[in-house]
């Protein structure tokens, strides 16, 4: 009964093109991300601050949640630490500021994302805040574990709104000494898991989010890799850097010739209901290229409505 109520009260999830890591005890670098395009900040807990500090990194972000209670333009995320260690029941305190949602690392499997269900059930029932408006994005290829269950996410949770992968922390789990190869392309693991993590994504009919480019003095390679993975079929990025993220929102913001054509295919088939195949210049359409003209719509209807809070 819990899970049906949670069901009926969680926000809808408006894809989010760019979400920026901020170290969560900084208060120059808290204070500066006020002033970012990013469609999300990530308040770190995790692998931006040292363990030494983690509990001042505690009462930093917790504040920040509750000094920015409006979120419309930006959403607030926290990444909390993995829930295997002891560090993650005390990160918990951040939800009386009622974050957007949390950022789990280190994720084995769905069984993750259950738990820590579970644990926001409770919270937000002492704290006062709606049932279910806490959401989970997992980082869900940081373990070798981890590979193995990337289509094990559908219906786990209705909390659950996106996957993300990484390629650090699963190099050094694996024993790697890198995860490129000579060329600079990422080597067979890492590719399989990006390739996974996407897929996953769409099996759970969550939003799939493509891992961050470490070379942030590198506006070139940025801009082709988000190209390059909204092409494959990713709807956002990671930033780990201020500068990135005007690049990430415009690789991920579809173009006006683009909705353009996708509302006109839109509308065809709405003024066709009979047919599964129009043509249309020429090209000839089926389903696929209305799910396809429908998701460019949506991304663009979210840009809109971001653009308007602002």
């Amino acid at each position: 009964m819990v899970q049906i109520g949670i069901e009926n009260t969680i926000k809808r999830h408006v894809p989010l093109r760019s979400m920026l890591f901020v170290p969560g005890d900084s208060e120059r670098k808290l204070e500066k991300a006020v002033s970012s395009p990013a469609d999300a900040l990530i308040l770190d807990l995790e692998d931006a601050v040292a363990p030494s500090r983690t509990h001042i990194a505690r009462g930093m972000v917790l504040e920040y949640l509750k000094s920015r209670p409006d979120r419309q333009r930006q959403e607030i995320w926290v990444r909390i630490n993995p829930l295997a260690t002891p560090s993650a029941l005390r990160d918990l305190v951040v939800v009386a500021g009622a974050p957007d949602g949390l950022v789990l690392p280190k994720v084995s499997s769905y069984h993750d994302i259950v738990q820590l269900a579970h644990y926001l059930e409770a919270l937000e029932v002492r704290e006062g805040i709606d049932p279910g408006s806490i959401r989970i994005i997992p980082v869900a290829t940081e373990t070798p574990q981890a590979l193995f269950s990337l289509g094990g996410y559908v219906g786990c949770s209705p909390r659950l709104v996106g996957l993300t992968w990484g390629a650090e922390d699963i190099a050094a789990a694996i024993g790697a000494s890198t995860n490129r190869r000579p060329n600079g392309e990422y080597d067979m693991v890492y590719q399989l898991a990006r390739a996974l993590c996407l897929s996953g994504a769409a099996a759970a009919e969550v939003q799939p989010i493509d891992t961050m480019f470490g070379d942030f003095a590198n506006p070139e390679g940025l801009e082709a890799d988000a190209k390059s993975a909204r092409q494959a079929g990713f709807t956002g990025k990671i930033a780990i850097h201020p500068n990135q993220v005007e690049i990430i929102n415009r690789a991920f913001s579809p173009s006006t010739s683009e909705v353009e054509w996708s509302q006109r295919v839109v509308d065809l088939f709405a003024n066709n209901p009979g047919l599964g195949t129009v043509g249309l210049d020429g090209k000839m359409l089926d389903m696929p290229h209305l799910k396809q003209a429908q998701r460019v719509l949506e991304l663009a209807a979210s840009k809109f409505d971001r653009e308007k809070a602002s």
